[in-house]
């Protein structure tokens, strides 16, 4: 390891370090607790997986419908209206905000989307 990279890494650990400190990140892994520890809302994330899993069988068979769309959608939206999920979606929002800042101070100065497409070749 070259004497130059190993200061980018510390870096990068410690930026890490400080993301998993800020109120964003706690609220997330504090939701993300909460969603793995209710009932409820595992079984209805059970639920819904089975729905999806059914409907995406029908649609690559042909046989999918709009109502089986439909039910699909009802099912996403009961789960998501369960408090407990709501808190999960909301703070996922707010860390991928937070993020999102974090990636565009960081690809600024580089002239390139550091989190999105710094490993691509070729790109128009």
């Amino acid at each position: 390891m070259s004497v130059e990279q190993a200061p980018i890494e510390e870096l990068g650990r410690e930026l890490g370090e400080r993301i998993a400190a800020t109120p964003e990140y706690e609220r997330f892994e504090e939701a993300r607790e909460a969603v793995q520890h209710d009932e409820d809302v595992q079984e209805r994330i059970d639920e819904f997986e089975r729905i999806r899993a059914e409907f995406m069988q029908a649609r690559q068979t042909g046989d999918a419908t709009q109502s089986d769309l439909h039910r699909v959608q009802n099912a996403q939206e009961e789960l998501h209206s369960m408090p407990t999920m709501s808190e999960f979606l909301d703070a996922q929002d707010e860390l991928s905000d937070r993020l999102e800042a974090v990636n565009e101070a960081i690809s600024d100065p580089l002239a390139v989307d550091f989190g999105g497409e710094a490993g691509g070749c070729c790109q128009d």
